[in-house]
């Protein structure tokens, strides 16, 4: 037995020289791997200038010397990387995106609560992003809600206030402008609690829709957060 069953760590063996070269790689290993953080899970090419230490999940069409490491995590160690192969069921933090993930043997999946042995999963996830808003009686954010998301809810900040003609003004999405909040306040640091009743299914992507009441936008900023439930389905092998 040369490596740990486990996390892969290399083993002393009998007689040999240099020891603390695989003392040392087994614990950058264990270093990088204890209390998971991944700096990207699509990032292609190795960073020039990574920290020791961090962690990268080495996703389809990594180059140069992540090249035919797909699927690994890639530890960077004294100028070079390490490569270790995840097992079904590890867990992780991707920092790029600010989620707890875990590994279903193929991707790593945000917001699981539960998984099947072929890692069908069930999860919670939240998608924040920031709006500049145009000026107009209307306007839409970028699509927001994932396909075949299960909203709950969208929760939101003013960041910089609003302005224009406008009394106040609502959110939703077309079809239903006022879904997540109306009479919502223009000054900075006014919310939006968008709860609704009951969970909306959207099959496709779907944009926000803001809209300004007793008159129109000419600027201002929100952060918009989505709450949404999601499934992914099982692994063939």
């Amino acid at each position: 037995m040369t490596n740990t069953a486990n996390l892969g760590l290399p083993l002393v063996q009998p007689s040999q020289a240099q020891k603390h070269v695989t003392v040392n790689e087994s614990l950058v290993r264990l270093d990088g791997l204890t209390q998971l953080v991944l700096e990207s899970v699509n990032t292609v090419t190795p960073p020039l200038a990574a920290e020791e230490g961090t962690c990268y999940a080495v996703p389809i069409g990594a180059v140069n010397a992540w090249a035919g490491h797909e699927g690994k995590v890639a530890i960077q160690s004294n100028g070079g990387w390490v490569f270790v192969t995840p097992q079904v069921g590890w867990q992780g933090w991707i920092a790029d995106q600010s989620q707890a993930v875990r590994f279903n043997g193929m991707d790593w999946v945000g917001g699981v609560v539960s998984q099947s042995a072929n890692g069908a999963a069930s999860g919670f996830s939240v998608f924040e992003f920031d709006h500049t808003i145009s000026a107009g009686s209307t306007d839409t954010t970028i699509p927001a809600i994932p396909p075949y998301a299960m909203v709950f809810g969208v929760t939101g900040r003013v960041i910089e206030s609003i302005t224009g003609s406008l009394t106040d003004w609502s959110l939703g999405k077309a079809g239903a402008p006022t879904q997540f909040g109306s009479g919502l306040g223009l000054a900075s640091e006014s919310y939006v609690r968008g709860t609704l009743s009951y969970p909306s299914t959207e099959y496709a992507p779907t944009e926000l829709l803001l809209t300004a009441n007793g008159g129109s936008f000419s600027g201002g900023s929100v952060r918009l957060a989505v709450h949404y439930f999601h499934l992914t389905i099982p692994n063939i092998s």
